[in-house]
């Protein structure tokens, strides 16, 4: 008994003493590892008879257990004595500036599109969207694309073999599936579930199989729809003025309308804008027929055909329209100084951080749509 009083005495003397965690992990297992003294003591009880096992046996449970209680409380007064030491010395100096921290920025593409949707809305319309893998009835036949009309042939298509269509429709007409080659289906979809009258601009990704500098297999297109009673091509002309001018930020943007020829739009004119010559660039604006001066084709457009019409389910005789697209990769190159298409997409950090946005450079009417800090 006076054996066991004193190791208690000794252990919880020195680990209350430990100056610092390795020294209490050494007693830890000085006293209660494998070959501890404490540890040796318990493996005694196996070799006492019945009745000394069970007078030694609770004392020598009471001496393990104060010990690791003392070791607990000490490891815990260690660790928060470092913790205190090390918030003294780690201490921050809030008046320095914060360090330089990698900052993402928006693509050109991305901001361009919330121009547009900024301007649009403005006027009235709305952003609507659809599926980019599309079926062959809403990317030509519904636009007034029969299966051998010409036009297809002007889309080079990316067509998904049958094997992987579903073949619950392998009985329904013009269900072969494709990457849509221009953003037109939404208006043809908008139509159907929304009715007349409409007004909304559809931006999103379109595939045709191209690839140059002004030219990729995947691009960015935005086509705007006005169907409503008593709409005339004085409107289209007006609705593409009023944005070009927002967009670009003058005044002086002058349009000219070429007769063309579009599938889905009759009258279908192509619109070209006026630039003038600025340092070897050509920059928009100004009348394309002065000295110095000339035209650029921009944008396709027309009155929406009668039979696009009768395919979205409405009277043509009732609802007329005008429809109009262009690229919104081919109006960031415009207006950002930007001469190769094909670096929109090559992924260089460079090319993004000399080009890309701040995301606090918000297009607003008011502030300016193309406002970059």
């Amino acid at each position: 008994m006076t054996d066991l009083d004193q190791l208690k005495t000794d252990a919880l003397t020195r680990i209350e003493n430990a100056p610092d965690a390795a020294a209490l992990e050494a007693l830890r297992i000085e006293f209660l590892g494998k070959q501890g003294s404490i540890s040796g003591l318990m493996k005694t009880l196996g070799g006492m008879s019945p009745e000394e096992r069970q007078v030694q046996g609770p004392l020598l449970n009471g001496l393990r257990t104060e010990t690791a209680d003392a070791i607990a409380v000490r490891k815990e007064v260690l660790e928060n004595a470092e913790l205190e030491a090390r918030l003294a010395g780690e201490s921050i100096d809030l008046t320095l500036p914060a360090p330089e921290a990698p900052r993402g920025s928006v693509h050109p593409v991305s901001q361009v599109m919330d121009e547009l949707a900024e301007i649009f809305a403005d006027l009235g319309f709305s952003v609507a969207t659809g599926p980019e893998v599309e079926d062959d009835w809403h990317n030509f036949t519904a636009l007034n694309m029969a299966e051998t009309h010409p036009a297809r042939a002007m889309h080079d298509t990316f067509y998904f073999p049958q094997k992987h269509v579903d073949h619950t429709f392998d009985n329904a007409p013009n269900t072969r599936m494709l990457l849509r080659t221009h953003t037109s289906p939404v208006q043809i979809r908008s139509l159907v579930e929304r009715g007349a009258p409409i007004r909304i601009i559809a931006p999103g990704r379109v595939y045709r199989s191209d690839s140059d500098a002004t030219h990729t297999p995947m691009f960015h297109q935005v086509e705007g729809l006005v169907i409503d009673k008593g709409i005339h091509l004085g409107h289209l002309k007006w609705t593409l003025e009023t944005f070009l001018k927002a967009f670009f930020e003058r005044d002086d943007i002058v349009l000219r309308l070429r007769p063309s020829y579009f599938p889905f739009t009759e009258p279908s004119v192509e619109v070209d804008v006026g630039w003038e010559d600025v340092n070897g660039r050509k920059v928009l604006g100004g009348d394309g027929d002065a000295p110095g001066h000339g035209w650029m084709e921009l944008l396709g457009s027309g009155m929406v055909n009668r039979r696009v019409i009768e395919s979205a389910g409405l009277d043509p005789d009732e609802w007329q329209g005008f429809a109009w697209g262009l690229g919104v990769d081919r109006l960031a190159m415009l207006k950002y100084g930007m001469d190769d298409l094909r670096a929109f997409f090559d992924g260089d950090q460079r090319w993004l951080d000399h080009y890309g946005f701040s995301a606090f450079d918000q297009p607003t009417l008011s502030a300016g749509v193309g406002a970059k800090a």
